[in-house]
């Protein structure tokens, strides 16, 4: 019997028995849907973590200012600025790895224009600030050092503040006034979106760090050239591991801490952190593929149990084609085929049921989904195998029937 009559005979043998065998691959279908579904949702997880990353900037490293202690309790890191301008312009002249330092003070100010008003982070840095964060300008033009170096009162609106006081209208020229001093927006900044603790990068205005000490916050926040912050942006290519030690021992001399004495300020490498949130999606992802499997497996058991009871109603039915030339391997072949094609069917099936699960989350949930060839072709790949594997037992079994026997058998 040669293979296509195999895979015939296989084919008309289920059409026989056309809801068992749906029902049989009900398992398959289940499974194959759940490992997809899981994936996406995992490799969506991952996606999402890559662009909060970007958003950020790449190759970043963060330089928070200490914390102070007040009454035995330590009020967390940046509560007490302990950096300075002349930190970031010493890191960016010693550490060559370092593209540039772009020191800033942060505070929140009620922002008016015309007979509206919102309250938003104030952030005060240098020119190096959109370098630092790898973040363009959509309208208008970023600040120049000429402002800077006189305190002019300009300002780079975040898209949250933008479309809140101004709308669909271009605010490029128009005036604000924040804690009653007026500020021309000279732009207009890409959108970012959420940082990784949920918050939106949008909701904030940039400006000159002179502007920001001296006009909005105040000497009592932010005294001399002290900064609460200082973004660091590493060169492509550069050891990120490495530059954050080096910033660390460069920062401990120039603050003269001993060594018992511990660290007033806190490094913090976006890349590491990434790494971590990455590892652990990816983990969770696999977690997840691995669970769903487990519905596979119950779906080959399935396949397995459906194929004996066939085997079973089939003996006479076997006997007669072993008695009439019929070989052991065309037996073997026949039932293989139709444990692959049971698994193989709901594979396919499962494929369409999982993409429309995975759309169906993405849109309800709002929740990022990310379907991947690898993904179906492991998933479709992994039911074949549970089909070859579950089917062999029956199959063999059939293949091993002695024809006087079957056609005995009642």
């Amino acid at each position: 019997m040669n293979p296509l009559s195999s895979i015939r005979i296989a084919f008309a043998a289920l059409r026989l028995n056309l809801m068992r065998s749906m029902l049989t691959m009900l398992g398959i279908i289940i499974g194959v849907a759940s490992v997809i579904t899981m994936i996406a949702v995992g490799a969506g997880a991952e996606a999402r973590i890559a662009q909060q990353i970007d958003s950020l900037g790449s190759n970043l490293i963060i330089v928070v200012s200490g914390a102070i202690t007040s009454g035995g309790v330590r009020l967390g890191f940046g509560t007490q600025m302990t950096l300075s301008e002349d930190d970031a312009q010493a890191l960016q002249r010693e550490i060559p790895e370092i593209l540039v330092a772009a020191p800033g003070v942060r505070g929140t100010a009620q922002i008016i224009y015309g007979n509206l008003n919102w309250s938003t982070v104030i952030f005060g840095t240098t020119t190096d600030f959109l370098a630092a964060r790898d973040w363009g300008v959509a309208q208008g033009r970023p600040f120049e050092q000429a402002e800077e170096d006189r305190a002019a009162k300009v300002a780079l609106l975040g898209q949250t503040v933008a479309s809140t006081l101004f709308g669909s209208a271009d605010p490029v020229g128009q005036l604000i006034r924040i804690k009653k001093v007026p500020f021309t927006v000279v732009g207009v900044l890409d959108r970012k979106g959420q940082s990784m603790q949920g918050q939106d990068q949008d909701d904030t205005v940039v400006m000159p760090l002179s502007t920001a000490r001296n006009r909005v916050l105040g000497g009592s926040e932010v005294s001399r050239r002290a900064v609460g912050a200082i973004l660091v942006k590493m060169r492509e290519g550069a050891d990120m591991h490495a530059a954050g030690t080096q910033i660390h021992d460069l920062l401990r001399q120039r603050h003269r801490l001993q060594p018992a004495q511990d660290d007033d300020f806190w490094i913090r490498n976006l890349s590491e952190v990434a790494q971590a949130q990455e590892a652990s999606s990816r983990v969770l992802t696999l977690l997840l593929a691995a669970v769903a499997s487990v519905s596979l497996v119950v779906g080959g058991i399935g396949i397995m149990n459906i194929m004996l009871v066939s085997v079973t109603e089939r003996t006479r039915e076997i006997g007669l084609r072993l008695a009439v030339g019929a070989r052991s391997r065309d037996i073997l072949g026949q039932f293989l085929i139709e444990a692959l094609t049971l698994s193989l069917t709901g594979g396919l099936i499962g494929i369409a049921v999982g993409a429309a699960a995975s759309f169906t989350i993405g849109h309800w949930a709002h929740w990022q989904t990310e379907l991947s060839m690898p993904a179906i072709l492991l998933a479709v790949g992994f039911a074949a195998v549970i089909g070859v594997f579950f089917g062999f037992y029956p199959a063999r079994k059939a293949s091993r029937l002695q024809p006087i026997e079957a056609l005995r058998y009642e």
